[in-house]
């Protein structure tokens, strides 16, 4: 691979990487935030301030979010920028009734139920109670801006806990992050992982679908999900249901180009996902006929937009170990370099095992 750049292209290479230096900063702040603290934020605050300042609920929630995560935005030009460029334009107050009146949420009633370690229940959000909702959103310069929601009331939510922890859930997340790959299902469809049968559920309600092969390896999420949530389905029997590793059965029962459509959420978050993903994204060349869509692929492919932006800055820089792989066309301006960043890509790289 050959990256040869004038030296005003070095410098915007240079700017692109404060960017994405940026970009996990402002990540680590709203990951910190969201695992220590997620309801600092509340009623009393927010009338606090919106009384003395006469700004909106909006901005009185952006402004106490932004100062718990130790942001200076009166005294250090940087952190003012995380807080406009980042923060501020990826928070944003919900609805709860647009989520209540959700199909699954409506049709679907969760029991109080005890399966081995795990329990079915409902969880709550508390009212100013930050979360992600949605993926993240990639500009043009490659920021990339956490999404994140709170509601002003208390909003409840189905769940799995595993001893006492978080396994499963249905939240606004959950919604958000498969609107797009419900759109796109159509004819044969498989999934793999099971959860509790969200994407299942909106899925099987579309006339356009004609049956959904579910890949779960699980055998007792199988059986929750049996007992307790498909009974519920009214178009249970488009519904079949396989225990098999999803690596298997996608190298060994997909080839005859049957399936129109597969859906992959077989992790928690990127940290688990990236190399799964990787894995997947390796077989769809067996499927040719079939189109993949992947739970949170935007941050995905943001992990490896890391990893590919150090790989180029090391040829740039004449500093990378002897015997890498060519893994792209030569590039000599800096729109080549930001191409082969941006998330077409990146989809494309990423079953390649280049990386």
């Amino acid at each position: 691979m050959n990256i040869d750049l004038s030296p005003i292209d070095r410098r915007k290479v240079k700017n692109l990487g404060e960017v994405l230096e940026m970009n996990n900063e402002v990540l680590g702040l709203m990951s910190r935030y969201l695992t220590v603290c997620p309801d600092f934020i509340t009623k009393e605050l927010i009338e606090g301030i919106t009384g003395e300042c006469e700004i909106t609920l909006a901005e009185a929630y952006t402004s106490l979010l932004v100062a718990a995560c130790g942001l200076d935005v009166e005294n250090n030009p940087r952190d003012r920028y995380l807080s406009t460029a980042y923060l501020r334009s990826g928070i944003r107050r919900l609805d709860p009734q647009e989520y209540r009146m959700n199909p699954y949420y409506r049709q679907i009633r969760i029991p109080e139920a005890h399966f081995g370690n795990w329990k079915l229940t409902i969880e709550k959000y508390k009212p100013y109670e930050a979360f992600v909702c949605d993926d993240i959103r990639t500009d043009e310069e490659l920021k990339e801006i956490p999404q994140i929601g709170f509601f002003d009331t208390e909003f409840s939510f189905p769940a799995v806990m595993e001893d006492g922890q978080e396994w499963m859930a249905i939240k606004p997340n959950e919604i958000e992050t498969m609107r797009q790959p419900i759109a796109r299902a159509a004819g044969q469809v498989v999934a793999f992982g099971l959860g509790m049968g969200y994407y299942a559920f909106m899925v099987s309600e579309k006339p356009e679908v004609k049956t959904l092969t579910i890949v779960e390896r699980d055998e007792n999420v199988i059986a929750l999900f049996r007992e307790h949530i498909l009974p519920q389905f009214p178009k249970k029997e488009k519904i079949d249901i396989v225990r098999q590793d999803a690596f298997e059965f996608a190298t060994n029962c997909m080839s005859d180009g049957y399936y129109d459509h597969a859906f992959v959420d077989l992790w928690h978050d990127v940290s688990d996902g990236y190399p799964l993903y990787k894995q997947m994204k390796a077989l769809e060349k067996n499927s040719p006929n079939t189109l993949f869509s992947y739970w949170i692929e935007d941050s995905l492919l943001s992990h490896l937009r890391w990893e590919l932006f150090h790989r180029m800055s090391d040829l740039l820089s004449a500093t990378a170990p002897a015997g890498e792989p060519v893994i792209l066309r030569p590039v000599y301006t800096y729109e080549q370099f930001v191409a082969c960043l941006r998330n077409p890509f990146l989809r494309k790289l990423a079953g390649t095992g280049l990386l």
